[in-house]
């Protein structure tokens, strides 16, 4: 008698119970790959958004100065340092209109706005099209200048306008929120020295702002990885109660196997192999869904374009195979129980 096939006709003869318990680890395995999935996508584009500014140093408000906007004097100072060059100024603002939180940022290159419809010169984004009813050619008055509406970007969190830095400036009294830089020499050395010679100023360098990004990212990947674990781990210890349950209905046919010549460590595996199985077929489902969620997740975020790095092969191989070996590990304290099991008390059970 072929072990394997006695395990895959013991699945099949119990379908319900088998699909039940294939169902805890499909919902787990799905919700490990689509969080994890995003969240390593999201990763990415926020990375390469940030590796996309070609700068060495940026510098900022200092967090005592209690503003989120530099004054004229002050970016005056940094514009005529000569370890600085290539300055990109960005001036970012907020308004109340009719009660909404707009936000109303500069923009230098219009290549990084992505429009969805119309053209650069004043955009909205798709929130504030949904909030504030906007649209193309609507009017709305920043700091008591009229903009027209000339373009729509796409989705954000929050209500944006996005308009010429140099307009953007000028309505926020020649401040700036931030100014990118390129330096001369060391750019840890730069921004040491801006920060001590510049009042109320902070000074990151690029790669400092990429490592504070990977570290955000690399807890938010932690924290995704472990509420997505648990769901997993309910679905496994599933697998503990259907075996046990399977051997108690089983102890008369484990008892005729012995009693044929069926050696414990085969009766072992055939209870370790048929919760393997479960964990296999659970984890694939599971993976199979969890692409598909990450597909409509990232068209919904419009992430699409980061797609592929959302389905890494070791992400795929991971939820798989830790199903199938967590199964196994579950299978282990039946399967062994079943080896015990007593050839004659066995055969007398009914």
């Amino acid at each position: 008698m072929d072990l394997y096939k006695l395990s895959f006709n013991n699945i099949r003869r119990r379908k319900l119970r088998s699909s039940l318990t294939m169902l805890g680890i499909i919902i787990g395995a799905a919700m490990l790959m689509a969080l994890l999935g995003v969240t390593a996508g999201l990763t990415t584009a926020i990375q390469d958004e940030t590796n996309a500014y070609m700068y060495d140093i940026a510098v900022t408000p200092s967090s005592g100065t209690g503003s989120y906007l530099m004054d004229g004097q002050t970016v005056s100072q940094i514009r005529n340092r000569s370890d600085l060059y290539d300055f990109r100024e960005v001036t970012m603002f907020s308004e109340d209109v009719n009660g909404t939180q707009l936000y109303v940022e500069g923009v230098n290159n219009w290549k990084d706005i992505k429009l969805i419809n119309g053209t650069q010169g004043v955009v909205i984004n798709q929130v504030a099209v949904e909030k504030l009813g906007y649209d193309i050619g609507s009017k709305i008055t920043v700091k008591g200048q009229e903009l027209t509406v000339t373009g729509i970007t796409k989705d954000a969190q929050a209500s944006y306008i996005y308009v010429n830095q140099s307009t953007v400036r000028q309505m926020a009294d020649d401040k700036v929120s931030a100014i990118y830089a390129q330096t001369n020499g060391d750019p840890k050395t730069v921004a040491d020295d801006v920060e001590k010679q510049v009042t109320g100023v902070s000074a990151e360098t690029k790669s400092e702002k990429v490592n504070e990004i990977q570290e955000m990212t690399g807890q938010a990947l932690l924290f995704m990885g472990i509420i997505a674990s648990i769901a997993l781990l309910v679905g496994i210890i599933s697998v503990i109660n259907t075996m046990l349950i399977s051997v108690m209905e089983r102890t008369k046919e484990l008892g005729v196997l012995k009693a044929i010549g069926f050696t414990n460590w085969e009766i072992k595996g055939s209870i370790l192999f048929e919760s393997g199985l479960l964990g296999f077929l659970g984890g694939f489902i599971g993976v199979v869904l969890g692409l598909i969620g990450i597909v409509v997740i990232a068209n919904l975020l419009d992430l699409a374009e980061y797609i592929p790095g959302m389905m890494p092969l070791w992400l795929i191989l991971g939820v798989i195979f830790g199903s199938t070996l967590l199964s196994i590990l579950a299978g282990l304290y039946p399967a062994i129980r079943a080896s015990k099991l007593n050839v004659v008390e066995a055969l007398r059970n009914e």
